[in-house]
């Protein structure tokens, strides 16, 4: 059995949240929802292939990092045959919006030995 249990805690699940959402998160969620979710679902989990890194989980990954990466695959330096179509899908504005909305997702993560919870904070 593993030492440790990860389980994702999505931090904007409750609708009324939604309506208080800065305008970068708001147009984040929407793209994500529109662009995203098949593959990396809402929560950064990715929903195909087995969870696999042919699909890679970017729950709660590092803003700087997500945009660097998204703007490389736009510009053709990552090739990645749906990764660069869905990148020329995307303005400046919604990669850095995307990047905000799935790297505010915070994880939890339970320690069955110690019986408690830590938030993963970068």
């Amino acid at each position: 059995m593993q030492k440790l249990i990860f389980l994702i805690v999505f931090l904007f699940s409750s609708s009324s949240f939604a309506e208080e959402l800065s305008k970068e998160m708001a147009n984040g969620r929407l793209k994500v929802q529109k662009v995203c979710v098949t593959c990396h679902g809402m929560n950064g989990q990715a929903t195909g292939a087995g969870n696999s890194v042919i699909i890679p989980n970017i729950t709660a990954q590092e803003k700087n990092y997500m945009v660097a990466r998204l703007k490389a695959y736009k510009a053709g330096e990552i090739k990645h045959p749906q990764m660069s179509v869905v990148a020329q899908m995307l303005s400046e504005q919604d990669i850095n919006d995307v990047a905000e909305w799935y790297s505010k997702i915070k994880i939890q993560i339970f320690d069955p030995e110690r019986k408690n919870w830590r938030q993963y904070n970068k």
